[in-house]
């Protein structure tokens, strides 16, 4: 990997060569073994759950770096190799349908590591809530098509998955573990990875965002009707009048963007649902089903220019593909991070047993990644 500036992650269709997955696959054999036999599991899931680490593994296992398909094909390589009963690790969930099979998985996987039915609850609790934080709670126009799910026979967990803008032909990549995860719905992530930082991104896991998702209980835990009058409020109809008036209030502000983004595809049965729930907070909204994005955002726009409980609009990715750039965007290169991942790689190929040949190919390719143009 190059890092001499940002490059972009393009979207490519179709699959991995055989021919290349079987010899990825006999490399990562080797490399998941040695850090599970050297350091334990837990150091795996760390490991992965670090932009740096997982974007190095794919470099060094022979696929296109530059590709969309590191985070699938590397995602699905683990999944085929990683044995459960031997390892005490487990991999569920992938691209597309595989995605949805996630919670039945997680299922099998807490019975053969001998997990009670509480504990296996908390998994497939995890692994829904992460998939719908980042397709509902940040909305950057990158739905999900994949979600991995990786599974510590301790009950430890990462998540990688990825969303897809088709307008861009681009990827936005999403790590999480366990460990540091002390809230579902207030800066979750290990890292959100993508090369294109947008202006303006809704994103009610940032802490700035606390009041806007205080505001949202409260709404929802109104009579629905109430809440649908002043959704419908700022429906495009009524939105001369409301921009008028917000700008005699203040004219050093636009609320422009954000009321003429009202969605239209409001849920509204989500929202009866909601309120005779009655969610304690946010989380507990965001977990209901039938709340998607539309809800999410419509609640959000009525909390701000309604209450003036504004939501954060900055986008959340800190980390590129190409590790940041030299002009500092999405973020200054963090050389220590880089060159202690590949380190680390470079000590587990120099152990694997496998061919001089493909030793030398290996670090061939780590030592691409740090070659400057």
């Amino acid at each position: 990997m190059k890092k001499t500036g940002v490059v972009e992650l393009p979207l490519h269709y179709g699959k991995a060569p055989t021919w290349l997955v079987k010899r990825m696959q006999g490399l990562a054999r080797e490399i998941v073994s040695i850090i599970i036999d050297e350091y334990g599991q837990e150091k795996l899931l760390q490991r992965l759950a670090d932009p740096f680490w997982f974007q190095a593994l794919g470099c060094v296992l022979g696929y296109d770096w530059h590709s969309s398909g590191v985070t699938t094909v590397v995602t699905g390589v683990l999944k085929s190799l990683i044995v459960p009963e031997e390892q005490g690790i487990a991999v569920v969930g992938g691209k597309g349908k595989a995605s949805t099979h996630a919670q039945d998985e997680i299922i099998d996987v807490g019975m053969k590591f001998g997990l009670s039915e509480e504990d296996i609850k908390l998994l497939r609790y995890s692994s829904r809530m992460s998939a719908k934080v980042d397709n509902t709670a940040i909305q950057a126009d990158y739905p999900l098509y994949h979600h991995t799910f990786f599974i510590c026979e301790n009950k430890k967990w990462a998540v990688i998955q990825q969303g897809m803008n088709i307008s861009n032909r681009t990827a936005r990549r999403y790590h999480w573990l366990s460990d540091n995860v002390k809230s579902f719905i207030v800066e979750p992530h290990e890292a959100v990875v993508c090369d294109i930082v947008k202006e303006r991104v809704l994103n009610m896991t940032a802490k700035e965002s606390e009041k806007s998702r205080k505001a949202a209980v409260d709404l929802v835990n109104e009579e629905p009707k109430r809440v649908e009058r002043l959704i419908l409020s700022l429906r495009h109809r009524n939105q001369s009048t409301l921009e008028n008036c917000m700008r005699k209030e203040d004219e050093t502000k636009d609320y422009t963007i954000d009321f003429f983004s009202m969605p239209w595809n409001i849920n509204w049965k989500a929202l009866e649902t909601a309120y005779e729930f009655q969610p304690k907070n946010y989380e507990e909204l965001l977990g209901i089903r039938g709340i998607g994005s539309a809800t999410v955002r419509g609640l959000a726009l009525v909390s701000e220019i309604i209450y003036g409980e504004k939501p954060s609009w900055t986008d959340p990715v800190k980390y590129s593909f190409a590790y940041g750039g030299k002009d500092g965007v999405p973020f200054p290169v963090d050389r220590r991070s880089m060159d202690s991942s590949i380190e680390f790689l470079r000590e587990a190929v120099e152990q694997a047993r496998i061919g001089h040949e493909e030793k030398l190919s290996a670090f061939k390719r780590l030592k691409a990644m740090v070659t400057e143009e």
